[in-house]
């Protein structure tokens, strides 16, 4: 391919339609034909970026190779087309207006008067196309957040209408809409994708490609009535039903021929269908799986869909690949105490302690903790979850009755969880935590060495608060070990009691690095500890 192609994925009529899970089916499609693909996600709100937002407004905050807090869109890109992504793959007006506002400060602009066209519409092209330079990518697939007609998003429109213009056969815009149902016709309404399309031809944008977002399959007569009144060819006009897991998406629009209509609207050859063989092969596992393993969740943001997101699609790819369905029981942690924790966890095969921040719930996870070293319950703490662990052994084996983070407790006498060095001099909150992929070697013969198969690995980190090194010979002289550490700078990254069954926890975060092909070796031997436990 002599230039990059440029796909742009944008949302009409209601937000949350799974444009994210449509951009990386797409992404997977035209990977399995050969093509270097990458996928990038525009989102219109004005934080720098999504590290300081409270899970219920925004759900997971993703964290990129190098460093980068990210939307949780890109936690499904990697696991779709299993390649790592950058701070360069999610971009918010934030960072948008701070770039064009440091360079008027630098006097860049020569004295002209800064406006959102041409500089920030600039700013944003040159955003999208970063990734196609140099030939990095055959592929850019950019993902335009929320929804045709906010306010917020009318930059970034404007920004791919110029594209389109400039970049001629080499762009092409997807535009994804929804067709409900109403119960009380018995019909299914075009008008909203009607006046979805509308609204972007208004701001000078022809869809190439229209997605139908629906419940059940949509019959022809109504395909052909969107692509009429809509502009579109009839062939370019894709249904996206309702499936059983989003990772049969690729091959629902594979069907449908999807990836085979953009290559003939950008010239190339389509060439025959892959295979897809290995990701048909994670689907029959999934479908052919009989027996059920119960994992226990227990965190503070339960009730919310996407807080624990990554974590969720890591147990189900763990669960598959030892064959078993993951029923996933979320309990959350301001409702687990010392007196019901046994009768609520009691039927649970391993439990999962949730990450977070924060003093809410915290004593529910030491309760969960309690219960699954006293009963030999399989039980894997994740970043806080794994300081809970520590805490926990502290004051229930150690004596130590005041133990605490210094997070929670500043005046505790015990600081086994404590502030980092380089972190107690931090003002900012934003983006400046210990962020993104560190070393850590694992000591021989330990859980952790076991499922990895090696001693050496690469995680990548979200914290500000560390295992207290001073307190290592105790907990080590009383059985929990810490198996795997930082070799510059000796911060313990694993725990675990070495007596129990799989009693793990890491100060890492395992779940950004696992995938539909590479699901991560430690969900996966935590997954068949809780079926050897049943």
């Amino acid at each position: 391919m002599a230039d990059t192609k440029y796909i742009f994925v944008t949302g009409g009529v209601v937000s949350s339609l799974g444009k994210g899970i449509v951009a990386a089916s797409l992404g997977k499609l035209l990977q399995a034909r050969g093509y270097k693909v990458t996928i990038q996600k525009f989102d219109p709100y004005i934080n720098i970026d999504p590290g300081t937002l409270n899970p219920y407004e925004h759900g997971e905050c993703y964290v990129t190779f190098d460093g980068h807090e990210a939307d949780l869109d890109l936690g499904h890109y990697e696991r779709f087309l299993n390649i790592p992504t950058t701070r360069a793959n999610n971009i918010t007006t934030g960072r948008i207006y701070q770039s064009v506002i440091d360079k008027e400060r630098k006097g860049d602009y020569l004295g002209k008067t800064v406006q959102v066209v041409p500089h920030i519409t600039d700013e944003i092209k040159r955003n999208v196309k970063l990734l196609g330079t140099k030939k990095q990518f055959d592929f850019v697939i950019t993902e335009i957040g929320g929804t045709v007609g906010d306010i917020e998003s009318l930059p970034f429109i404007e920004s791919v209408r110029q594209l389109k213009w400039e970049l001629g056969k080499n762009c092409i815009c997807v535009h994804l809409t929804y067709v409900p149902y109403i119960a009380a016709a018995k019909e299914y309404k075009t008008k909203p994708t009607q006046h979805s399309v509308k609204q972007l031809q208004e701001l000078g944008i022809q869809p190439d490609v229209l997605v139908l977002r629906t419940e059940h399959l949509l019959k022809q007569d109504i395909l052909h009535k969107v692509a009429l009144f809509c502009n579109v060819a009839e062939d370019a006009v894709i249904q996206s039903v309702d499936v059983p897991t989003i990772y049969e998406v690729p091959l629902v629009l594979q069907r449908q021929n999807m990836d085979v209509t953009i290559l003939r609207k950008m010239g190339l050859e389509a060439g025959p269908t892959p295979g897809m063989e290995e990701w048909k092969k994670f689907l029959e596992r999934k479908a052919g799986a009989t027996l059920t393993v119960r994992i226990g969740l227990v965190g503070k943001y339960v009730e919310l869909q996407d807080a624990y997101k990554s974590i969720d699609e890591s147990l189900l790819q763990a669960a598959i690949y030892n064959d078993h369905k993951l029923e996933l029981h979320l309990f959350h942690s301001e409702k687990v105490n010392e007196g019901n924790a046994a009768k609520l966890l009691a039927g649970m095969d391993g439990l999962l302690i949730a990450p977070g921040f924060g003093q809410r719930g915290i004593e529910g996870k030491f309760a969960a903790i309690r219960y699954a070293r006293e009963n030999d319950v399989p039980c894997f703490g994740v970043c806080l979850g794994m300081q809970c662990m520590v805490i926990e052994f502290a004051r229930n084996v150690l004596g130590m009755e005041d133990a605490n983070s210094t997070e929670m407790d500043r005046t505790t006498p015990y600081k086994v969880i404590d502030l980092m060095e380089e972190q107690k001099n931090v003002t900012n909150m934003g983006g400046s935590m210990r962020l993104g992929a560190y070393e850590c070697t694992l000591k021989k013969g330990s859980k952790a060495s076991q499922a990895y198969h090696k001693e050496h690995i690469q995680e990548r980190h979200r914290h500000r608060f560390e295992f207290n090194n001073q307190y290592r010979e105790q907990f080590e002289a009383a059985g929990m070990k810490c198996v795997g550490e930082n070799p510059e700078t000796g911060l313990v990254e694993v725990i675990e009691i070495p007596r129990l069954k799989w009693f793990v926890g890491v100060q890492y975060h395992p779940e950004y690095n696992s995938t539909v092909v590479n699901p991560n070796p430690l969900f996966v031997s935590f997954v068949k500890a809780a079926i050897d436990n049943k």
